[in-house]
């Protein structure tokens, strides 16, 4: 199996899916911050392993203790996963922070600021 075939694809939105239900659901851990969310899953194409991107919408420390917390809930997640999917292998989930959302939030405020700028120069400008 192709690491980009349609059956790795569907597996991929499939565990996404349901690792963000388990997540918001059924993980009890005050550690885990209300705002994380499952941005993207790539399980590899023997089934055995899975990378999980987690974005926390927090300072670093609740990411850190997010991610804690997932790692500490991670048996009880793929449990909670080889219930929900019927796959040969529950694959084993590597859970990695993702700030590609944080990034072009902070990229998005810093172009407003320079637009904002380059206006009140040109207003500054036409006055005199």
């Amino acid at each position: 199996m192709r690491k980009n075939s349609i059956k790795n694809t569907r597996i991929n939105g499939e565990v996404q899916r349901e690792l963000s239900n388990i997540i918001r659901g059924e993980i009890k851990d005050p550690r885990i911050h209300e705002l994380t969310s499952v941005v993207a899953v790539e399980v590899a194409p023997d089934l055995k392993t899975c990378k999980a991107y987690i974005s926390v919408l927090g300072d670093e420390e609740a990411q850190k203790d997010t991610l804690a917390g997932l790692k500490s809930a991670e048996g009880f997640i793929r449990t909670r996963l080889a219930k929900t999917i019927n796959l040969r292998n529950t694959p084993e989930i590597r859970f990695v922070l993702d700030q590609s959302i944080e990034y072009g939030v902070r990229m998005s405020k810093m172009i407003d600021d320079i637009t904002r700028d380059t206006h009140a120069d040109d207003s500054m400008e036409t006055e005199e």
